[in-house]
């Protein structure tokens, strides 16, 4: 079981530096983190497929990707994996009935699942590096990042056949369904390179309240 790493989900909640909170906000963390856990179904899959890297883009198979950022992050790498992970859909019913008239257990059901996710997400790419001896994982690159469209989501999704076999999906918005999943690209290189775990060393994002 892949459980909730307490200091992020402390992270999200906006403690930084050592801070820790007061006994009463401790006491909804450990209890929440614990409901997370028990509705969590957390599930990945992933698809490799051989790179090419254009001018303004790159091409996955036969899937044609306008995004200068993510050809500059691919670059080194001659294949690539899609990837996508879900806590499943009884985590997004568990802050949903928090956010019904109880804001503060909302908000720490949101922290204590995105760093859930998270910590799936880099267990996953531990399995992934060894099931690909030899080669280098780059750090997850998801659509929404830089000049990567969300709307590239469903495209991603179907090549993966993640709605059938993690059950999951994407919204006419492009948004994730269920709400705490992560679908990315991950590069494969024969020389190393960034570490495969450090998401917001590759985010161009950098008043984000959440980074590291």
């Amino acid at each position: 079981m892949i459980h909730v790493p307490r200091e992020e989900a402390l992270r999200y909640l906006g403690y930084r530096g050592g801070a820790q909170p007061d006994q009463a906000t401790a006491a909804l963390l450990e209890a929440r983190i614990r409901a997370v856990e028990e509705a969590a179904d957390p599930r990945w899959t992933s698809l490799e497929l051989p790179l090419t890297l254009r001018p303004g883009g790159v091409e996955l198979g036969d899937w044609a990707i306008h995004s200068e950022k993510l050809r500059a992050h691919l670059e080194g790498c001659t294949a690539a994996l899609l990837f996508g992970a879900t806590l499943g859909v009884e985590v997004d019913r568990l802050i949903a009935r928090s956010a019904a008239g109880q804001v503060a257990r909302a908000a720490v059901d949101q922290a204590a699942a995105a760093a859930l996710i998270e910590a799936v997400c880099d267990h996953a790419c531990h399995q992934l590096a060894g099931q690909h001896p030899g080669w280098y994982l780059r750090p997850r690159f998801s659509p929404g990042y830089g000049d990567f469209p969300l709307s590239a989501q469903p495209q991603l999704l179907g090549l993966l056949d993640a709605p059938r076999k993690i059950g999951l999906t994407a919204t006419d918005a492009h948004l994730l369904a269920p709400v705490k999943s992560v679908t990315a690209v991950i590069g494969l290189a024969r020389t190393p390179g960034k570490c495969h775990t450090g998401g917001c060393a590759i985010c161009s994002k950098t008043d984000c309240a959440f980074r590291r």
